[in-house]
């Protein structure tokens, strides 16, 4: 599959000229908050002299104090306006940034790592650095959710099939060009760093509501009403304080027996409160837009329960439990007592919980789905020389031209061209260290893992099948384990050969195999373990810089085939080329390397 992007929006043009364009409005509305920040303290000092004429000796009428009032507050209102307008020109900037930065290879470092989701036993995830600084999901993740991001680890560590794989396709392909899209989500929030963790939004929705809720907000607002009522009449008719003692005593008797389920609503609401305001704001934007692929009409429609929009029922859970928290204010406190202002709005969370809160989960999960297609979608757009993969049907092939490895800079990465499938089923690869036969394996899986995804990947052209990836590439002793690196080897090889018992076919890519043993064994356990494999209809590359293991593919031909790196000496120092090339490696320069730093060999 393809898709156009266009010419206009070439990507590093465009971030730079985004870049200064939100640099400039950044630092006009920086410009105006300071203007408007010193007319507020100017009104205020006129205030002030007003005030003391007004109070003081002086004719001047208190009526005159409303002017410099009225003018302070607007002044406050729009102060705060424009230090909003300008924080979120500042992340836009960065926004921008990052972007750039991700273009020339100084990413590493910047945005969430995903180091939560390595798990050392995943097959694949932590030898491919799918995980971690400096690893692929920090290079792609632009979530602004928790759920964006499981949901985002969770593509990359398993295939999906291949219609979602198609579906995910187009959505990318159609979200890719959208640019002012992709900038809202990541902009919306007070702060840059402030991400939506809806763990407690979640969990508050699957519980229970409390029973009867209706009826006791009912039968509070009733009390409440008469409370009001009664107080008004002593004030301002003859009707004397007793009736509003008899209201402020029932309201007392209600309050203390409802007390524990308010504090159990409470409780929830306040866990839950945190992240509505971010999650009303992402509902909102997705609403507002217009898509083509089915899958992204799908997922929109999916928000909507019952015909209504999902941010306005979030924003009005989020209006209730701000309400909520003006208990807190001391000076309100005795009038929210009065009002029965926690018991009332405690209920009426509830009661939004017992009419919403089976939809939260499937909301939460479709902006989680959003964001990691935004994400993706981001990564394509930065990339528009990457393809899609086509998956292909039957038995196992993986046919790369022009293969690289996505989080190498354009200007270091060298391409190669990659096939297996069909009667070639493996690759020994040889070569000495440093030459680039582990990065080989790495740029193999992790653009599996992209294509497998639903993403683009760093080829000219992909055919793929989905494959159960495999890897032995970063294997390491334990001493608190007990265990040797060969043991380590392995166990990881078991583990390998075990999924070949899976409905998917495998992809192997062992760096180095059985390193950690003598050549005599490393050649016998190498040929039995690559053997096995193929028999199970596996595929894959197996890297070597024991030439004696060459024998392993002359073994197993036309099924297997040598390839290699080759390096040379440029004044003392080893240089490579990174090209794969057909046969074993020919020569080394070891030997020339140690002479040449002063070891006498």
């Amino acid at each position: 599959m393809t898709s156009e992007i266009p010419a206009a929006a070439e990507p590093r043009a465009e971030y730079a000229r985004r870049h200064q364009e939100r640099k400039r409005t950044a630092e006009r509305l920086r410009r105006r908050a300071g203007i408007v920040s010193n007319l507020r303290l100017l009104v205020f000092a006129a205030g002030v002299v007003l005030a003391w004429l007004a109070l003081g000796p002086s004719s001047v009428a208190r009526g005159w104090l409303a002017v410099p009032t009225a003018a302070f507050i607007v002044l406050v209102v729009v102060h705060d306006r424009e230090l909003r307008q300008r924080a979120r020109a500042e992340r836009a900037v960065r926004f921008y940034a990052d972007g750039l930065a991700r273009l020339e290879g100084g990413w590493i470092g910047q945005g969430e790592s995903g180091e939560g989701f390595c798990d050392p036993h995943h097959p694949y995830a932590v030898d491919l650095d799918i995980f971690g600084a400096g690893s692929l999901f920090q290079y792609l993740c632009r979530a602004r959710t928790r759920a964006g991001e499981d949901t985002l680890a969770a593509w990359l560590s398993a295939p999906a099939s291949p219609p979602v794989i198609g579906a995910r396709q187009q959505a990318i392909a159609e979200l890719a060009p959208q640019l002012d899209l992709r900038e809202d989500l990541a902009l919306l929030g007070e702060a840059a760093a402030a991400g939506m963790h809806p763990e407690a939004l979640r969990s508050w929705g699957a519980v229970t509501p409390l029973a009867r809720v209706r009826v006791l907000r009912l039968a509070a607002a009733g009390l409440t009403s008469i409370s009001v009522c009664s107080l008004a009449g002593w004030l301002f008719t003859g009707l004397g304080p007793a009736p509003f003692e008899i209201a402020l005593l029932a309201q007392s008797v209600f309050a203390i027996a409802v007390r524990r389920r308010v504090k159990r609503a409470r409780a929830g609401a306040e866990a839950a409160g945190r992240d509505l305001d971010l999650f009303s704001q992402l509902l909102s934007r997705l609403e507002a837009e217009q898509f083509q692929a089915p899958h992204l009409v799908g997922l929109q429609r999916a928000l909507c329960v019952g015909g209504r929009p999902p941010s306005r029922l979030i924003a009005r859970l989020h209006l209730a439990t701000d309400l909520l928290d003006a208990r807190r204010n001391q000076l309100f406190a005795p009038i929210g007592a009065m009002l029965l202002w926690t018991t009332q709005l405690a209920f009426a969370v509830e009661e939004w919980r017992g009419a919403w809160a089976s939809s939260l989960g499937p909301w939460i999960d479709t902006v989680g789905e959003f964001e990691a297609l935004a994400s993706l979608a981001g990564f394509h757009y930065e990339h528009p020389e990457y393809c899609f993969p086509e998956i292909a049907a039957g038995e196992a092939r993986f046919e790369g031209e022009a293969l690289g490895h996505p989080l190498l800079p354009a200007r270091r990465c060298v391409t190669n061209d990659v096939a297996l499938g069909a009667e070639l089923r493996l690759l020994v690869v040889s070569g000495s260290n440093m030459s680039g036969k582990s990065t080989l394996l790495r740029t193999v899986g992790v653009n599996t893992a992209l294509g497998l995804a639903g993403a683009p990947v760093a080829a000219r052209r992909l055919r793929l099948s989905p494959f159960a990836v495999g890897a032995s590439i970063r294997i390491q002793d334990s001493l608190h384990e007990g265990r040797s690196v060969f043991y380590a080897e392995i166990r990881r090889l078991h583990q390998i050969m075990e999924r070949t018992g899976e409905p998917l076919p495998v992809l192997f890519l062992i760096d180095e195999i059985l390193h950690g043993t003598n050549s005599h064994d490393r050649g016998i356990g190498a040929e039995a373990i690559v053997r096995g494999l193929l028999a199970r209809g596996a595929v894959g590359l197996v890297t070597t810089h024991d030439l004696a293991l060459a024998r392993v593919a002359q073994a197993l031909a036309p099924r297997a085939a040598n390839v290699h790196f080759e390096d040379h000496l440029e004044g003392g120092t080893i240089a490579f080329d990174y090209r794969l090339r057909p046969g074993v490696v020919e020569k080394s320069n070891a030997l020339e390397l140690m002479r040449a730093v002063g070891l006498d060999v």
